[in-house]
């Protein structure tokens, strides 16, 4: 009973330290993306907005162009055409056009490699940082952020967006629209989900083929299983 009672106290210990960590992470407050991994154009729109607004900043190093083209249905020349504006070929991988040394100077600390960041995040995390700028006096750069208070990021889609302020609101302090930009906010929205949907993407480009492998698996387990059932019966039928 006592050993009992030691498992039972550790894992609401352990429960009790995630929820904690869960909610000073900011989890609670994260928007939705609901993104689609398997909508191809929404990912190839993605990439473009990816090519055209981040990648001046943020690299991607663990991802190939080659391998964006394989799994967005997009040719040699269409790659190059419309996302390699810094690389030659397309085994390269995304790299940012703005030096790290260049980028810590002017911004306090080097933009994040963006490979990963869905993965370690999450799409809402990412989602809801693209969303959550707003205008704030005496920060460098003009804005901060929802998700990320104190980023050193400038609110690089702002012509966009617009510009947000913090409003005492029914719920609370809330995101308002102080200025528009040259999107509505449902044109935004889409343009953050398809955004995002691209970064999730190249976090695990084989997600897609990691599924249809595991159905497959599943298939082949169950017909096994109906195969064993009765080769066991007919092994041990004599056996008392």
């Amino acid at each position: 009973m006592d050993k009992i009672n030691r498992i039972a106290r550790l894992a609401l210990i352990g429960a009790t330290l995630f929820a904690t960590q869960g909610f000073a992470a900011g989890g609670a407050d994260y928007e939705h993306a609901n993104i689609d991994p398997n909508n191809i154009a929404s990912l190839q729109r993605g990439a473009a907005n990816f090519m055209n607004y981040c990648s001046g900043c943020h690299s991607a190093k663990y991802v190939r162009y080659s391998t964006i083209g394989k799994y967005l249905e997009l040719s040699d020349e269409q790659l190059i055409e419309n996302l390699m504006f810094n690389a030659e070929k397309t085994f390269e991988t995304i790299n940012a056009a703005m030096p790290a040394d260049d980028a810590k100077r002017w911004f306090g600390s080097a933009p994040p490699d963006m490979s990963l960041m869905a993965r370690a995040k999450g799409a809402d995390h990412v989602y809801s940082f693209l969303k959550g700028f707003y205008v704030e006096e005496g920060s460098p750069t003009g804005v901060n952020n929802t998700v990320l208070p104190g980023t050193s990021m400038p609110h690089v889609l702002w012509e966009l967006q617009g510009f947000q302020e913090l409003r005492e609101g029914d719920h609370g302090v809330e995101l308002e629209l102080m200025s528009p930009g040259s999107m509505s906010p449902e044109e935004y929205d889409n343009f953050v989900r398809d955004t995002t949907n691209f970064l999730a993407h190249i976090a695990e480009p084989m997600r897609s083929d990691r599924r249809k492998l595991g159905v497959w698996v599943l298939m082949f387990l169950v017909v096994f299983l109906v195969v064993a059932i009765p080769l066991k019966k007919e092994i041990w039928r004599d056996v008392k």
